[in-house]
């Protein structure tokens, strides 16, 4: 009889033409009566999931052939939203708010693509039809007003407030939270209506704020009556006879014990270590076999999948499986008979593993370990010995030993072949009886939490890899290569830093990433660059082909070890039984079911997965918003965690999180540089970016949209910090490291030696090179401002000319004005502008003679003179078409930037002292075979400097313009005349 699958697969075929109901019975030769009503069921049951779309004509076919894709809405608080296509290499499909027509987050809808960019990759629709509805109750907080009311939902992504009758009140009040169901759907400018069916309690009351997110989420509270009454069935104990009956593997009388935290009560992993004559290790990892209690297709198990996982909220547990289970006959608890299912693996000296066998077992566990217990055996020093711990658990400590030096030593393996590692800091809120949060601890991650993660990680690995060779219906855990685009943006991000990643085309090794990971931590920017390199990544999802883990690195993985709270732990328990048992095989008609079942389990579980994270992460925000509220106007350090065009988020160091509104940073206008995650004042030149330590004040806390208002105290000075340069501080290999407080006596020493001196890469001045000569630049990227001899500027490191760009280096390379910096990837010659987009664009200039001076965007510059000892005011000389910044409020800050301030010459007789090469260009002096004398009569103008250079001197360093476009240069023709008299 035809399938599904078998009918779409025809209908997605290049040749196919729509067809009739009947051509398409033609087509399959269905001549019986039954079958031919089962194929109108299929094709009727098809129509209204959106599968299969039928035209005016009565014409069936596919929706990705008539220009309509089907796929799930994503929206947006701002009202738009995106189609995720059910395609899975299709891109997403952006949706303007008034194309949405009555769709709302999460249905499954047909669009039409109206619009879509050169490439392909951009597309815009519109909503054809709303297939399937996912919201159907939402939650809100009543609002009456007298003959109506309306329902403003919690979850921002539904834009529209419910409206509701008088008659559809049931007693609420305003302030209540309620659930209400939707009537009617908004169309064009009609809301949506509906009628309540449940009262939370006022939105204030104890207990409320929690039960308002379990309802928004959808999330189930208690278990359907029949659940239950299977769950009761459960037998408590495990016979003899049931043992061998199954012919399950005697392990008891291994020595085997469970560590979890001191709250669990779900135990469902155990290990053991035990050490070979031949110095291999032998490692067992043994999993509660719930899939034996939870029958496929039970009602038990239809709930199970239904809730998908367990969902850890801050002050309760929403449990996938009844507690009569959980924390029952399938907990793994001490010193009690429990079925399990086994992997044992066998590793060499250099961790290989050597041998595997998956079985199911029985075993009785020796102790109930929690991971401080573990902890504080294995860091026991002189001081602390532990002496109470180690005597209760002598017989351990051997075990406990061996599990701490094989967990290492498979942590060094997986490292080493490319695994990445997050090391971010969680947290958990401690709350009282009446739910109020009281505290917010840190959770550690000790060497304990580290041996099961690396043992459950190997377990995993081994048994997907095992089953996928079997060539078995399966579900592992994926996570696909990063987007190559984000993945770009982040490299040059992390370049901005003076990181380089090593890839090969497009691609890049999880490896390289982890060498990234290792090389900045404890660095000031580890924040910066594992945020970022975060979120350039996808998320790992569930999937019934074997598409590998970047993120670990591992070519097979699956969820094996949880089978409590996850439901493709469950799904994969059962069928490793099934495969077990049938002697490593599956009859043809089942592996045909599982095969067909596969696809759908694993895209449920990955929405269940994401319902289950959403939901946690309200509640903490909520709790944490608690535990502020009674703090505002107090102050804290914190670190900025992110920044985005609408101002910053602090982190503090309870892990609370706040935002810093543009509008509140009132010293100056900031400018958002999405690039370099960064905001740039434009009259100070001020820099914020990812990572900086700062001060704040709790201004304000919303507990309708969970958020927290920083007011900006003091920021922090920036030491070695590799990145965006600004008056604060230096980048790391930058010369000069004491801030802009000390930047005039560091510029007044560089003119007094008089030798074209830069900073050294250790945040010293290194003198004039013999190798160089006087004039040239030597060091480092950032540096003290470099003094000139005459009129001769820095010459270029190991070049024979003046590096720069354009006619506009020319004549300064002609005047020896301005030879450039460093030109290697060790700091020793890169020049920093050589890579910046036309240099010249970033450049503001004067007004014309007699006008007030201004910059690019028409803002008045404020200046100030320096002055030395015994002389007057500096001031620049310039030639008429070559008009450069001087000297403003800005300061000497740029920390790679070729210095344009020249001393003026005395008496005109100053020559340029350079170097000639071979080819007559001159290093760090005049232009041609010797020196030119320059122009006395001309003064350089003081100007503003309205860039900010971002990098570290190598050569993916930028130079970031502020804002607005450069004027164009009004020619002098004086100037030009002699310029060209010169040549």
């Amino acid at each position: 009889m035809m399938n599904e699958q078998e009918l779409l697969d025809f209908m997605k075929e290049t040749a196919y033409k729509p067809m009739t109901y009947q051509e398409l019975e033609g087509h399959f030769g269905i001549s019986d009566a039954a079958e031919f009503k089962a194929f109108l069921k299929l094709l009727n049951a098809l129509e209204e999931e959106g599968k299969v779309i039928r035209t005016r004509n009565e014409l069936y076919g596919v929706p990705e052939r008539m220009n309509l894709l089907r796929g799930k809405v994503h929206a947006h608080a701002k009202g738009f939203a995106f189609l995720i296509v059910d395609e899975k290499d299709h891109p997403d499909v952006y949706l303007h708010a008034n194309d949405l027509k009555s769709a709302m987050n999460g249905d499954i809808v047909l669009v039409r693509v109206m619009s879509k960019s050169e490439s392909g990759g951009r597309m815009e629709g519109e909503v054809v039809r709303v297939v399937q509805r996912a919201v159907t109750q939402i939650v809100g907080t009543f609002e009456h007003h007298e003959a109506y009311a309306f329902v403003i939902p919690d979850d921002k992504r539904i834009n529209r407030d419910i409206f509701i009758p008088k008659e559809g009140f049931k007693g609420a009040v305003s302030g209540q939270k309620v659930v209400v169901r939707i009537v009617s759907y908004p169309e064009g400018r009609s809301a949506a209506a509906g009628e309540i069916i449940e009262i939370l309690g006022h939105k204030n009351d104890p207990g409320v704020d929690i039960l308002s997110i379990i309802r928004k989420h959808g999330l189930p509270e208690g278990f359907p009556e029949e659940v239950m009454k299977e769950a009761e069935s459960a037998p408590d104990t495990i016979t003899e006879e049931e043992i061998a009956q199954q012919g399950r593997r005697d392990l008891r009388n291994e020595v085997i014990v469970t560590i979890d935290g001191e709250d669990a009560k779900d135990l469902d992993d155990a290990v053991h270590v035990k050490r070979l004559e031949n110095g291999n290790y032998v490692l067992g990892v043994h999993i509660a076999d719930v899939g034996y209690y939870v029958k496929e297709q039970s009602a038990l198990d239809q709930e199970a999948y239904r809730r998908g996982c367990s969902v850890y909220l801050v002050d309760r547990v929403i449990p996938m499986l009844p507690h009569r289970l959980s924390n029952g006959i399938c907990s793994l608890n001490p010193q009690v008979d429990r079925l399990t299912l086994s992997c044992e693996m066998e590793f060499d000296g250099k961790m290989k593993r050597v041998r595997h066998d998956i079985f199911t077992s029985v075993i009785r566990t020796k102790e109930r370990m929690t991971y401080t217990n573990v902890r504080r055996i294995l860091n026991a020093t002189e001081e602390e010995p532990e002496t109470e711990l180690k005597e209760r658990y002598s017989e351990l400590l051997d075990m406990f030993g061996m599990m701490e030096q094989l967990a290492m030593r498979l942590r060094s393996k997986r490292m080493k072949r490319g695994a990445i590692d997050f090391d971010f800091q969680e947290s958990k809120v401690l709350v009282d009886e009446e739910g109020k949060a009281v505290d917010i601890v840190k959770r550690e991650r000790s060497v304990a939490e580290q041996i099961i993660e690396e043992f459950m990680l190997a377990a995993n690995e081994t048994v997907a890899e095992h089953f996928h060779w079997l060539r078995v219906p399966f579900l592992y855990r994926i996570h696909e290569d990063p987007d190559s685009e984000k993945l770009l943006t982040f490299l040059r991000f992390a370049s901005n830093f003076g990181y380089v990643v090593k890839g090969k085309g497009n691609s890049v090794h999880p490896r390289a990433l982890q060498t990234l990971l290792e090389e900045i931590q404890g660095t000031k920017e580890a924040t910066v660059i594992s945020t970022m390199m975060l979120r350039s990544m996808k998320q790992a999802k569930y999937d019934a082909e074997s598409l590998g883990h970047f993120g670990l690195a591992a070519e097979f993985y699956s969820h094996f070890t949880s089978p409590i709270r996850r439901y493709p732990d469950l799904v994969i328990h059962r069928i490793m039984r099934e495969v077990i048992e049938g002697g490593g095989i599956l009859s043809e008609a089942r592996n045909e079911a599982l095969t067909a079942r596969m696809p759908d389990i694993a895209q449920h579980s990955s929405e269940r997965e994401r319902v289950a994270v959403d939901a946690e992460r309200d509640t903490e925000r909520l709790k944490k918003c608690e535990f502020m509220l009674d703090k505002v106007g107090e102050e804290f350090d914190g670190i900025v965690s992110s920044v985005t065009s609408f101002g910053m988020f602090i982190e503090l160091d309870n892990t609370v999180e706040g935002l810093i509104r543009l509008s509140d940073l009132n010293d100056d206008y900031y400018h958002f540089h999405e690039m370099h995650m960064v905001l740039i004042g434009e009259r100070t030149s001020k820099v914020y970016r990812i990572g900086d330590e700062v001060r704040v004040r709790v201004s304000r806390v919303d507990m309708e949209e969970y958020t927290i208002d920083f007011e900006m105290v003091d920021m922090k000075p920036r030491q070695s910090f590799r990145g965006v340069s600004d008056g604060g501080g230096y980048g790391a290999g930058g010369g000069r490291g004491r801030g802009r407080n000390n930047r005039d006596d560091e510029r007044q020493q560089g003119r007094r030696r008089g030798r074209g001196e830069r900073g050294g890469s250790n945040g010293v001045s290194s003198g004039g090179n013999k190798r160089r000569g006087p004039g040239s630049a030597a060091g480092g990227t950032g540096g003290a401002g470099a003094a000139r001899q005459g009129k001769g500027g820095a010459g270029s490191a190991n070049s024979g000319i003046s590096l720069g760009g354009g006619r506009e280096d020319d004549r300064r390379r002609k005047r020896g004005d301005g030879g450039h910096v460093n030109t290697g990837p060790d700091g020793k010659g890169v020049n920093p502008w050589m890579n910046a987009p036309e240099t010249e664009g970033f450049m503001p200039t004067d007004e014309a003679a007699g006008g007030s001076r201004k910059d690019m965007w028409g803002l008045p510059i404020r200046s100030r003179t320096h002055r030395r000892e015994g002389d007057d005011a500096i001031r620049h000389e310039e030639s008429g078409s070559d008009r450069r910044r001087g000297d403003d409020d800005s300061g000497e800050w740029f920390s790679s930037l070729p210095s344009r301030r020249q001393e003026r010459r005395k008496g005109g007789s100053g020559r340029h002292q350079g170097r000639a090469d071979s080819s007559n260009s001159t290093v760090g002096g005049g232009s041609g075979a010797g020196a030119r004398e320059g122009d006395a009569g001309h003064r350089r103008r003081k100007t503003s400097r309205s860039g900010v250079f971002v990098g570290d001197g190598h050569s993916d360093s930028i130079v970031v313009p502020l804002a607005g476009k450069k004027k164009k240069k009004k020619k002098n023709g004086a100037s030009t005349k002699a310029s060209k008299k010169k040549k």
